[in-house]
């Protein structure tokens, strides 16, 4: 008689469950090991930021990538999802754009070239524009900082979910730990800039509270999950955390509601992305973030001059905590494509026609020339062997 040598099915589940963990981990290891290396060859960052990213135009992305942006050393590409991802933890928010393969991809295809990617999903602020109303309040109105506001948005600039609301880090922890999977990725991050509704009296639950505890709050409990329980590296602007009282930027620069009060209440260990746009004798914000513990990356957009400027403060009395430069790409295509074509074009300023505004992926273009510029003269590319 012969032996049935097939396994028994409780036995092949586990070998089979056994599998999966020793795969993940090879990969968690291999992960590692890329930004150790990653982390040793680079002791600057040298960032491009992008907004909406579309699946069927990712090319562009990529012809960005292998004309530019590695020739000019770049080495990190923060890339703004948002609700622009094919989430599946949260099938009733209806979200469509990049999938899981998609992602990886992207990854694997900056990791090839050196390239750190880091997603971005706006947190707390920006759940809405215009007269449109993010995934996240349009399918939970209850998470809403103010419901009262009408439908089309009017009298406000942008939505925010409740800090206060209990039910709302379920959803978004979902959100950025399917994120974080689908890209593989060590670093997210969570946006929360341009924050203005933050303890409303007309919320019930924020009401009367203080907003720097309130947005400390939601820095700590984002900490606590990315940070603490999925062990990757975690990245805000830093706009909310400065007191317009003490800094002269203005209100969208700096905050006016007390939200600055947050600074001494969070973790040291994030990286504060400090974008300032204008040309300016002195941003001693870049400083400031420094002295108070965290790592700093001053951040441009569509000014050459101010580009400069900011560049050459952030090199002014630096510390270990200066991480480097970050070019932001408002409306440079959600994949770059204006951009690219504005480093394409053989024009080195932007011009602008009679009757339009200047384009912005060009001025963008020009920034990061100018930018790129200034960098190499400080930190000149290595000789190339004859």
């Amino acid at each position: 008689m012969k032996r049935d040598r097939r396994l028994p099915k409780c036995l092949m589940a586990m070998t089979m469950a056994l599998s999966c963990v020793v795969a993940t981990a090879t990969a968690a290891a291999a992960d590692k090991a890329w930004l150790k290396d990653w982390q040793q060859k680079n002791t600057a960052w040298r960032a491009l930021h992008l907004i909406g990213p579309q699946p069927q135009r990712l090319d562009a992305t990529r012809q960005l990538i292998d004309e530019f942006l590695v020739p000019m050393r770049f080495n990190v590409l923060i890339l703004e999802v948002n609700y622009g991802f094919d989430f599946r933890s949260h099938p009733e928010l209806e979200c469509r754009g990049l999938g899981r393969q998609q992602a990886r991809e992207l990854t694997d295809f900056c990791r090839k070239r050196g390239i750190r990617l880091i997603p971005l999903f706006n947190c707390l602020g920006h759940q809405s524009w215009s007269g449109n109303t993010s995934a996240l309040l349009k399918k939970h109105p209850e998470f809403d900082e103010t419901p009262h506001v009408p439908a089309d948005n009017k009298g406000i600039y942008c939505r925010e979910w409740c800090p206060s609301h209990p039910g709302v880090n379920k959803v978004v922890f979902d959100l950025l730990d399917e994120l974080i999977d689908a890209f593989d990725v060590d670093a997210l991050h969570v946006g929360m800039d341009e924050v203005f509704l933050i303890g409303s009296e007309k919320c019930p639950r924020c009401k009367g509270k203080d907003p720097g505890e309130l947005l400390a709050k939601v820095v700590n409990e984002l900490h606590g999950q990315l940070v603490g329980k999925r062990g990757v590296e975690m990245l805000v602007w830093g706009d909310r955390l400065l007191d317009a009282a003490k800094f002269s930027y203005g209100t969208w620069e700096a905050s006016k509601t007390g939200s600055h009060r947050a600074i001494g209440r969070i973790p040291k260990d994030i990286v504060v992305c400090d974008w300032h746009y204008g040309k300016r004798e002195d941003y001693p914000s870049v400083r400031f973030f420094q002295e108070q513990g965290f790592r700093v990356l001053p951040s441009t957009w569509n000014n050459p001059d101010g580009g400069v400027a900011l560049i050459r403060c952030s090199r002014k009395d630096a510390t270990p905590k200066m991480l480097g430069t970050l070019f932001t790409g408002w409306s440079a295509g959600g994949n770059g494509e204006r951009l690219l074509a504005g480093l394409r074009s053989k024009e080195t300023a932007p011009r602008a026609e009679k009757g339009r505004k200047p384009d912005t992926g060009r001025q963008i273009a020009a920034v990061i020339r100018a930018g790129v510029k200034e960098l190499d003269a400080a930190s000149p590319p290595p000789r190339k062997d004859k």
